[in-house]
This record gives structure tokens, C-alpha cells and sequence, in this order.
């Protein structure tokens, strides 16, 4: 039955979803490096990241394979398969990953690794592979762009705002992400939206905010230089606004912000949107850092209006160390408390298109509250947590 067997799928599926699922994904990686060694040199030092991203993935493409959906795993590995040319990724290295991960799947189920198991088994890592193989030979853009940085500011403590200029421009749409490698951390790539809308002359900018034991966002906040080269994938995500779908609410927490900036900053170009309102928020005042490119951007197009969030009612004594960021008068006044609570208490917000931006707890959290007041799930947008 292969991938028709729902019973066979769940016996794969369950081993990696048990207690020792750290372990096994591990030693599939494991494998792996025995059967291709020089694949070890395109990884960084530090695995972890990619361990947890690939147990994810796998999970839940056996559970849509469970559920007899295919189309959006297809999708998803097409897109893999494309964006992993930037590793170096051949089509050496997708099938001894499957060799890898068929011999671990035999190796852990022991007893329940029966014939029809091994025959789904072997259409999963099949449909797999083949997929990515083929997506990426299709593929006829360039596996990655480079680009200098041109500025740096540090506008938080934790917050850097970076400006490149890239060596050809990069074609994306507004609220889009790219896989992003600096050269302090080779070799390990980060996700980052872009902030602005793509710009014909390659002008691009990201806002990065470091993040306990994140190496790629403490090195671009921290050592970041000007001249600097990055290395940027090609884009990938879905959030967008449909100007014909009516108002639209949009939550960003810290810089959850750039995507959504991003989208207000193309809206800008038509004379006519849907009204738009933005929360904007953080822990303290000081980290609303791009309050008055906001403030611009309201001042100019009535159909956006903006709320500044915070947690805490004052600056910390650090806060004088960085350039102020209030605005001028004209914003709504700003509001304490955490940001998916006070985005709530406006009400459910069912008649708008919702976007969200910003930390998985935060996402996960807002989606949950604005649900519970009555807002339509399938409305809520956010990027893949």
C-alpha cells in the first residue's frame, strides 16, 4: 500500500515523536556522516538547530501523509529542494540521506519494522528525495546573492538595523524571509525578513534583535561591520494583504516588525488601501526603535493608524546609551501591558485580515487570544513557527 498505508505511516511517525526523539534524529545524522563524510564540512559547528528543524519537518510531513494530503508536502519540498542549493546541496547527498534515514527507521522499529513498514518506508524517503532532486534541478535562478553592508545602527541594546546593498537585486515580495550567512558564523544560516520592499538597485535591510544562545543573531548584532559580505537565499513565506479583503490588523512584536513594515511601505504606493492597524510592541519604550519611520508613514497615508506597545511604563538606566525613539505627536498614545492582551481587549477583531510578526510565544499567543474573542482562524496569518 506504500503511502496509502496510514497504519505504516504512524508506525514511522512514532519513531521520532517518543521521548528519545533527540537521540534518534541524531543518530540519523549519524548515519549519515558515515555513509558521505565530507557532508559534515557544510554544517556548522553547532547541529542543534538543524536536528530539532528536521524532526519538525518530518513529523509533520507524516502526519499530512497520515491524512492523505499531499499537496502542500510536495510544495514544501520543492521550496527545500530549491533553497538547499545554497548549502551546496547535490544529488548525492538527498539519496544517502534517505539511505540514512531508511537504515535508522529498520534499525529502531526492530520487531514492528514488518513488510508493509519497509515498503512505506521506502516510498516516503523515495518521495522525498526525488521531490528535492528534482525542484532543484528545475531550478534556474541563481542558489544565493551576496551583497556588502552598507550601514549599521545599533539602535538597542539587543537591536541592530543593517542595510545592504546587493551585488544583483533580489526579487521578493513585501512580507516575504530569506536564509541570511554572515561571515563571522559560516556556514549557519538565519531566517530574516526583509524590511523594505525589493528595490531595483539591490538596496535591502534587515532589523535583527540577538537572542539567548542564537550565534547567528548575537554575530550579526555584535560584530557586524560595515563592508561586510552576506550571502542570502532566495525568498520564501506567504504574508500578504489582499486590498480587496477588507480592514486589516497587523501585531508585531520587536522586530516581528520588518515583514509587516515591509507590506505598509508597498501599500504606500496606491492611492486607495484597506484601513490598516498596526500594534507595535516591545519591553520597554526604548525598543520601539522604528517609531518614527511609523510615525512617517501615518503622517502620509490616512488609512494607517499605529499603536506602540510596551511592557513596562519607563526606560531601564541602559536605555540612554541609544538614540531616542519617540516620535513626534500624532501616534496613538502608547499602551502598557503584553501585547496579545492588549491587542484583545480592543475586541475579537473578526471583520479584519490579521497579520502576525514576531517570537513564537508571542504569535502562538496572540492567535489564541484573538481567536478566543471571536476572530476567524483561517484569517490569521503568520509565518511557519
Amino acid at each position: 500500500m506504500g503511502l496509502d498505508d496510514r497504519n505504516a505511516l504512524a508506525t514511522l511517525r512514532a519513531a521520532f515523536t517518543g521521548p528519545d526523539s533527540d537521540e534518534v534524529i541524531g543518530r540519523i545524522f549519524t548515519c549519515w556522516f558515515a555513509l558521505d563524510p565530507e557532508i559534515r564540512d557544510l554544517f556548522g559547528a553547532d547541529m542543534t538547530d538543524q536536528r530539532r528543524t528536521f524532526g519538525r519537518v518530518l513529523d509533520w510531513l507524516l502526519g499530512e501523509f497520515i491524512a492523505q494530503r499531499a499537496d502542500e508536502p510536495v510544495s514544501l519540498l520543492a521550496q527545500l529542494g530549491r533553497d538547499h542549493r545554497k548549502y551546496g546541496a547535490t544529488k548525492q547527498h538527498y539519496e544517502t540521506i534517505a539511505h540514512a534515514l531508511f537504515a535508522t527507521w529498520a534499525a529502531e522499529l526492530g520487531e514492528l519494522w514488518t513488510g508493509p513498514v519497509e515498503e512505506t518506508a521506502r516510498d516516503v524517503v523515495n518521495l522525498i528525495a526525488g521531490v528535492m532532486i528534482g525542484a532543484a534541478d528545475a531550478e534556474g535562478g541563481p542558489a544565493w546573492w551576496e551583497g556588502t553592508v552598507v550601514e549599521l545602527h545599533r539602535v538597542s541594546r539587543d537591536i541592530a538595523v543593517v542595510r545592504l546593498i546587493l551585488d544583483r537585486p533580489l526579487d521578493y515580495q513585501p512580507g516575504q524571509y530569506v536564509n541570511v550567512q554572515v561571515p563571522q558564523v559560516p556556514r549557519s544560516w538565519r531566517y530574516l525578513s526583509p524590511a523594505m520592499p525589493p528595490d531595483p538597485e539591490g538596496r535591502i535591510e534587515f532589523h535583527i534583535r540577538s537572542v539567548s544562545g542564537g550565534m547567528v543573531s548575537n554575530a550579526i548584532v555584535d560584530e557586524t561591520q560595515i563592508g561586510d559580505r552576506w550571502r542570502i537565499s532566495s525568498a520564501h513565506g506567504g504574508l500578504e494583504v489582499d486590498r480587496d479583503g477588507g480592514d486589516v490588523l497587523m501585531v508585531a512584536g520587536s522586530t516581528g516588525l520588518a515583514p509587516l513594515r515591509a507590506i505598509i511601505m508597498d501599500l504606500c504606493r496606491f492611492g486607495e488601501n484597506p484601513r490598516v492597524h498596526l500594534f507595535f510592541g516591545g519591553r520597554y519604550p526604548c525598543e520601539l526603535y522604528d517609531l518614527r519611520t511609523l510615525w512617517e508613514l501615518a503622517a502620509a497615508n490616512p488609512w494607517l493608524s499605529v499603536t506602540p506597545v510596551s511592557e513596562y511604563n519607563t526606560d531601564p538606566p541602559w536605555a540612554a546609551d541609544y538614540p531616542d525613539v519617540a516620535p513626534p505627536r500624532g501616534l496613538h498614545v502608547r499602551q502598557k501591558g503584553l501585547l496579545p492582551e492588549v491587542v484583545s481587549s480592543y475586541g475579537g477583531w473578526g471583520d479584519r485580515q490579521i497579520l502576525i510578526s514576531g517570537s513564537r510565544a508571542m504569535i502562538a499567543a496572540t492567535r489564541e487570544a484573538l481567536i478566543a474573542k471571536g476572530a476567524a482562524a483561517q484569517r490569521i496569518q503568520h509565518d511557519p513557527v
